[in-house]
């Protein structure tokens, strides 16, 4: 009985091609809006750290003075991030900034080309679980004795070394030579929750190298440094030795009592410092540090803005809008087939088989109508990202938005089409007999 209801709505749609046009239009137009708002949201929001995310914590702490900044900062002091890896309570940790640096070979025929770098300690690649196609990170000790060793992506090993085995081969960042001891495989997260600060939907580093080296090297920094007080920094060191916050902070605390044990840590470290004289403000030192999952991080730093949510409630009622004009188109489609009607309920069509077969014509019309909104989706998508830089993570229409369209289509289709078959099906077989 389905598919001769699919057939009779297929024969009612070629009868009426403008009006059923105008509803599979309006449909997707307003299917193709609201899933293009939503898929950005569900793309901005999505977590990547999975089943990690609540032992995966950074640490934040209240390092300025009163009448300062409002609220925590995202990033740290470079002395409290070498004071804090002294401890040995997180099962694995890693300080972090981005940098950058020209990169180059023996190859004469490599042109020097400049790539960020992502300076860290080694217990970044296990605790993001950065996938290694060949050799491994850099040995534990490097993190402690500063070693010229480097960690670096596919793209960028085919690029330098033709996606052989490149452990033990040579590559120049700023002229100085390092040892390559791992290549990993594609490997982006988005967002980039290990450091949403520079860029929460920027691809990830090609290049990794150890924190080690950053005090000797003088490593430029390509990110966020802000600072609460004013400070003369005339070199590299006092930078080092400044309340200039510029460094992630990492953690892994696999259960409660471990999150609990580092905090307490923490509360200990700062009445340490306040001792020393910082941490100026009248916190208590429990009230002065902080540890936040990868889902309070990505919250921290605004990964979905507010105005994105109010977009998405926006084309949520543009949708209601076109599901109102296609009420009223539909019922001026069914109230011209009164006759026919009249006519199949005097044979012996009951009212059900009526209603049925309308909401069947109802659903293959949001069916239409929710294909075509995914074309104008993807279309959207594109032109954000051709024509504004929409990073390509934002703009990728997930796989699962593919299905969820047409369902969307189709139940919002129903929805408005429900009045109209119930009108329709009520229709008096006498008052068309008669004018027949």
């Amino acid at each position: 009985m389905f598919l001769y209801y699919v057939d009779l709505a297929w024969r009612s749609i070629k009868k009426t091609p403008i009006l059923s046009l105008l509803m599979v239009l309006a449909i997707s137009v307003g299917i193709g809006i609201t899933i293009t708002t939503l898929n950005v949201y569900k793309m901005m929001s999505f977590n990547p750290a999975g089943e990690r995310a609540e032992q995966l914590n950074t640490v934040q702490l209240w390092t300025q003075g009163v009448d300062s900044w409002d609220d925590f900062h995202s990033l740290v002091t470079y002395q409290d991030v070498m004071n804090l890896r002294n401890s040995k309570l997180a099962k694995q940790q890693a300080a972090m900034f981005r940098s950058g640096m020209a990169v180059q070979t023996d190859d004469p025929e490599v042109l020097p080309s400049l790539y960020g770098v992502r300076v860290t300690d080694g217990d970044f690649f296990s605790l993001f679980e950065v996938p290694f196609i060949f050799g491994q990170r850099w040995d534990k000790s490097v993190d402690n004795q500063a070693a010229f060793q480097a960690v670096i992506g596919k793209k960028l090993n085919q690029k330098l070394f033709g996606g052989e085995n490149s452990i033990g081969k040579t590559l120049y960042l700023d002229r100085k030579p390092y040892q390559v001891v791992g290549v990993i495989d594609d490997w982006s997260p988005q967002p980039k929750y290990y450091d949403p600060t520079s860029g929460a939907f920027s691809p990830a580093e090609q290049i990794y190298i150890p924190f080690s080296l950053a005090a000797n090297e003088e490593f430029a920094i390509w990110g966020n440094m802000s600072g609460w007080k004013y400070e003369r920094i005339n070199n590299y060191q006092e930078r080092l030795t400044s309340e200039k916050v510029w460094l992630e902070y990492w953690v892994d605390l696999p259960t409660a009592e471990d999150r609990q044990a580092y905090q307490n840590y923490l509360s200990q470290y700062v009445e340490q410092q306040k001792e020393l004289g910082r941490f100026a403000d009248n916190k208590s030192a429990a009230e002065s540090a902080q540890l936040s999952d990868v889902d309070a991080w990505l919250e921290r730093n605004h990964v979905v803005p507010e105005d994105n949510k109010i977009l998405v409630g926006l084309s949520v009622l543009f949708l209601s809008v076109c599901l109102v004009n296609i009420l009223g188109l539909m019922l001026t489609k069914f109230l011209k087939r009164a006759p026919e009607v009249g006519v199949r309920r005097a044979i012996g069509a009951s009212r059900a088989q009526i209603f049925s077969q309308y909401m069947v014509e109802v659903g293959v019309i949001g069916l239409f109508g929710g294909l075509l909104g995914l074309a104008w989706a993807w279309g959207a998508l594109y032109g954000l990202s051709a024509r504004f830089g929409v990073v390509e993570g934002l703009t990728h229409l997930s796989l699962s938005m593919w299905f969820v369209t047409p369902a969307i289509a189709v139940g919002t289709a129903m929805l408005a089409g429900l009045y109209p078959a119930w009108v329709v099906c009520r229709t008096k077989p006498s008052v068309y007999l008669k004018s027949q």
